[in-house]
């Protein structure tokens, strides 16, 4: 496949796949005789989890490390387990602030759908009675 080809199929640009096999995210991408670029199926593999792992939050740093460990070899399997889990735990820390931030908004839109909204002061300190009654039940932005 082409760098075309493959930036069309997983959605990321050709300069961000040329800077993933720059920088060692992915292994050299076999070329044709004319020297362009033809992605077969490892190193769409390889395309495939960093697209998956960026799209989950990890770093560009993580991502060099999990590559260098596994370069290494299965003495590296403990450390590369332990970096994963790192950053699954990362991301579920994320995904509960998302979490968190999207039942704020489906409690907002629920005051404005029953008709509690209507003199909404943004930025403004609530009136008395008004805001958050401390169980996180808040009535105010």
């Amino acid at each position: 496949m082409t760098i075309a080809e493959v930036s069309q199929k997983y959605g990321i640009s050709a300069d961000t796949l040329r800077y993933y096999e720059r920088i060692g995210l992915i292994p050299p991408v076999p070329r044709n005789r004319s020297g362009i670029r033809d992605y077969d199926e490892a190193s769409c593999g390889g395309v495939e989890l960093m697209k998956c792992m960026r799209s989950a939050g990890v770093q560009i740093e993580a991502l060099i490390e999990y590559v260098a460990l596994y370069q290494q070899g299965d003495a590296t399997l403990d450390a590369r387990k332990e970096l994963l889990k790192e950053q699954r735990e990362q991301l579920l820390a994320r995904m509960a602030e998302m979490q968190a931030s999207l039942d704020r908004l489906d409690h907002k839109i629920d005051l404005y759908e029953r008709g509690l909204m209507g003199r909404e002061r943004m930025g403004r300190s609530p009136r008395p009675g008004h805001g958050c009654n401390g169980a996180g039940d808040c009535s105010a932005p």
